[in-house]
């Protein structure tokens, strides 16, 4: 018997095949944590290479070199920290560190970190010695690098050796990265 417009269908949504986001979430918070990467080698990748070591007009505070170096270390100290006995990578040295270092270190320790992200969103949502749960903290890794992401643009700047405008707005561009 065909359905009249007041029948109603047992799935008036037609949503009963569709996987809901939350069965997608691990997906989605990994693929953000790697764009976040990316973002970074994009960056590094577009730094004048004479503003990589210079240090500050004033003198004070880290070269660009050295911020990247302690994004990546920071990594590496919390994997110490939550994933002992796996696979870590090496700190950086912040004086002698070159761009293509840096990025090949950031990938290592965004793999790293991805599985150690992967595991707690899979199980408990825990990550040792954070709090409050894996999303304070894939919230917390992209939050800090975004921040010296902020800091090496401002100190290209002030070294006279600012990115293009190309450049500062495409870090923004996080469905094309």
């Amino acid at each position: 018997m065909p359905k009249t417009k007041n029948q109603s269908s047992p799935d008036p949504g037609g949503t009963a095949a569709q996987p809901t986001f939350a069965s997608q979430l691990t997906t989605a918070l990994l693929n953000a944590f790697d764009t976040n990467n990316r973002i970074n080698q994009y960056l590094i990748d577009n730094i004048d290479p004479a503003a990589w070591k210079a240090k500050a007009p004033d003198g004070k505070g880290r070269t660009i070199s050295a911020i990247v170096a302690h994004m990546h270390n920071v990594r590496v100290m919390w994997l110490k920290v939550s994933a002992k006995g796996s696979e870590i990578p090496e700190q950086l040295d912040r004086a002698t560190v070159t761009p293509a270092q840096a990025v090949q270190a950031l990938e290592q320790s965004r793999e790293a970190l991805s599985k150690l992200i992967g595991r707690a969103l899979e199980t408990d949502g825990r990550i040792k010695g954070f709090r409050p749960d894996v999303a304070g903290f894939l919230g917390y890794l992209i939050a800090h690098d975004a921040h010296h992401r902020g800091q090496i643009a401002m100190l290209a700047r002030q070294l006279g050796r600012p990115l293009p405008q190309k450049i500062n707005f495409g870090m923004w561009e996080w469905g094309s990265r």
